[in-house]
């Protein structure tokens, strides 16, 4: 099985500290992949390393074998959530994906196409200061998928929305890999990433410390009780 995305001793330091911490591992093509560890594990300082927010102090995190900035057309290759308050709070949702589209030179025929996909199509034309955190949320997401790429990188994709919404997510990220798409996403609620996830890796205090399928990681246990285990029994 072929790697979409790939950490080779990845290392990043932050003031004499190491965030990640010579991680290896890989990920998948058309797998949900779910990325876990305790607070200050080092999960986000990696996704902003892999996305090209931050520069690795050694090693590498490479998608489709490159670097991120050496992707061509890269918002139909990746699709990324990492904040979802990227988008200007006085434009409408429409507003918002309309100016990615036209940057990106996506045809604005899939603004309201990626509005659907997400339930938005109602509140598309309200100012997004007035969008709930779910809603911000969603309308990340839109964007995400606005250049269909081939690959989406989700950092708490799931924070905000209610237990609906939690379901919901599940059940979109899933349809997107029956299509064919690589997903990595990290998330605390450990409970939804077991019914939503393929494989699992884990890290803590910036390395890795468990990675394989769900059912390898688990064994017998639930996948909090597995990770548990593995953390030394925090889950913050």
């Amino acid at each position: 099985m072929n790697a979409a995305i790939s950490f080779t001793n990845l290392v990043k330091t932050y003031g004499g500290q190491n965030a990640v911490d010579d991680l290896s591992a890989s990920v998948n093509q058309g797998r949900i992949t779910g990325f876990l560890g305790p607070n200050g594990a080092g999960k986000s300082t990696a996704l902003r390393c892999l996305v090209g927010l931050a520069a690795p102090s050694s090693g590498s995190a490479q998608i489709l074998g490159v670097p991120y900035r050496e992707l061509e057309n890269p918002l139909s290759k990746v699709g990324t959530v990492l904040d979802s308050r990227g988008f200007h709070p006085a434009l409408t949702g429409r507003q918002n994906l309309r100016v990615v589209a036209a940057a990106a030179s996506i045809p604005e025929v899939r603004v309201d196409e990626v509005l659907e996909m997400v339930e938005l199509s109602e509140a598309a034309n309200k100012k997004m200061k007035k969008y709930s955190l779910g809603m911000k949320q969603r309308l990340a997401l839109a964007g995400a998928i606005l250049g269909d790429p081939e690959i989406l990188i989700l950092d708490e994709p799931a924070n905000g929305l209610d237990p609906a919404g939690i379901a919901w997510l599940r059940k979109f990220l899933r349809m997107l890999a029956e299509g064919g798409r690589t997903i990595l996403v990290s998330s605390h609620q450990l409970a939804e990433m077991q019914h939503t996830v393929d494989d699992v890796l884990i890290i803590n205090k910036g390395k890795l410390i468990a990675a394989g399928t769900k059912e390898q990681v688990m064994g017998p246990d639930s996948l909090e009780d597995a990770f548990l285990k593995l953390t030394g029994g925090s889950l913050s």
